[in-house]
């Protein structure tokens, strides 16, 4: 028993010399990196180590590379895994706003496509209808309308002394006929409506006798015949005609010459009012009064002019 006592207290004697005589440890420094999460350690962002601890296992790095490597790899697994949701929110906004961007320039171009469209169809209709306008006028303008001043009938002359409207004394005309004209529209696509100045019956520049011509419309390829009345009631005379010097008393021998003067005007409306065609026809007849052919038909078809 002694014997053992001496040995236990013999090797803690040499416990204690050896713990005294093996340095004391230093306290262990943690050592950090970030490594990316990548593979399966990317959870375990940081762990310590020591050298002694780990002696198979070493990592030599400048604070430069450290620092580099850290921040490449904060950024990567901030874009890859964001588990802040602010930062979230912020990637998501910028990727909705950019593809906004995108459709509303791609909406601006394509409206703008379709405003140059609509714009040449417009200005080639324009185009096309103002051809065709113009095709058709001038189409129109071969088929003038045909006036024929057929004859003219004085059914009555009469002759008296009278008293103007002032007073005074003078010779009174009165006189009544009826000119016949025909009117035709040569025309294959439209029709035409027709008036006309009044007709007047002149001895030089002193007109005896008048008539109006009622408006109308002739079809395509139609003619119209009319009977128009020219008239005179009380007309003054002032010795201003010659020619009835003596008509009161030998109205038989009178032989007066006269203008039959009118315009006829004619409108065709070949696509409503958008296209119009005018046509003038200005008409010029010479004849004269005998006394004696009263109510006979005197003929003027080659008496008179039409410009």
């Amino acid at each position: 028993m002694a014997g053992e006592a001496r040995m236990h207290a013999k090797s803690d004697s040499e416990v204690t010399s050896v713990d005294q005589s093996w340095p004391a440890r230093s306290p262990r420094r943690p050592l950090y990196y970030v490594q990316s999460p990548s593979n399966h350690d990317a959870e375990k962002m940081s762990y310590g180590s020591s050298p002694l601890g780990s002696p198979h296992h070493f990592y030599h790095s400048s604070p430069i590379h450290h620092s580099r490597e850290s921040s490449t790899s904060r950024f990567s697994v901030s874009l890859k895994n964001p588990r802040n949701l602010s930062t979230w929110k912020k990637l998501h906004q910028s990727q909705h706003s950019d593809d906004e961007d995108e459709d509303d320039v791609g909406a601006d171009q394509g409206s703008g496509r379709n405003i140059r469209l609509y714009l040449c169809f417009f200005l080639l209709f324009v185009l096309l209808f103002t051809v065709f306008s113009l095709i058709l006028w001038g189409a129109s303008k071969s088929y003038d309308p045909k006036v024929l001043v057929k004859n003219i009938v004085f059914e009555s002359l009469n002759i008296q002394a009278g008293n103007d409207d002032t007073g005074v004394a003078t010779d009174m005309l009165s006189l009544n006929s009826t000119v016949r004209i025909l009117y035709r529209n040569p025309a294959t696509f439209f029709g035409v409506h027709v008036t006309s100045t009044p007709l007047e019956l002149h001895y030089h520049q002193l007109s005896l006798a008048s008539g109006l011509v009622k408006e109308f419309y002739v079809k395509r390829k139609k003619e119209r015949k009319m009977a128009v009345v020219v008239s005179g009631h009380q007309v003054p005379l002032y010795g201003g005609v010659s020619a009835l010097g003596n008509a009161r008393e030998q109205r038989q021998n009178v032989a007066l010459p006269l203008n039959l003067t009118f315009v006829m005007r004619s409108r065709a409306n070949i696509l409503g009012s958008l296209v119009r065609s005018k046509f003038y026809r200005r008409i010029r007849c010479y004849v004269t009064l005998h006394g004696n052919s009263l109510g006979k038909p005197s003929t003027l078809t080659h008496s008179c002019l039409y410009n």
